[in-house]
């Protein structure tokens, strides 16, 4: 279930801090946010997949901990993230 390659460069230019940024924490966050939101819409008609449940539970806990990294070290791009990407804190 990895995202669409056009999806996934769409992304990464809209939160990427630089030329050729592909790992920094905001880009890190809105790419495991495309993906949750992706399988949580799978969800709706395969509600006894709990295989990817667990996999989703897993990318929420990393999204958690980028997140917490982020804020920790520059809370401005942190607020102005979630802002952005509609995550509550």
């Amino acid at each position: 279930m990895a995202l669409a390659q056009t999806k996934k460069s769409e992304v990464i230019k809209k939160f990427s801090t630089h030329e050729g940024d592909t790992g920094s924490a905001e880009v890190q966050i809105a790419l495991l946010s495309e993906r949750i939101s992706q399988l949580t819409a799978h969800f709706e008609g395969h509600v006894k997949d709990h295989a990817s449940r667990r996999g989703l539970l897993m990318m929420v806990g990393r999204r958690r901990k980028l997140l917490n990294y982020l804020k920790k070290h520059n809370e401005g791009r942190y607020k102005s993230l979630i802002g952005e990407l509609g995550i509550r804190k």
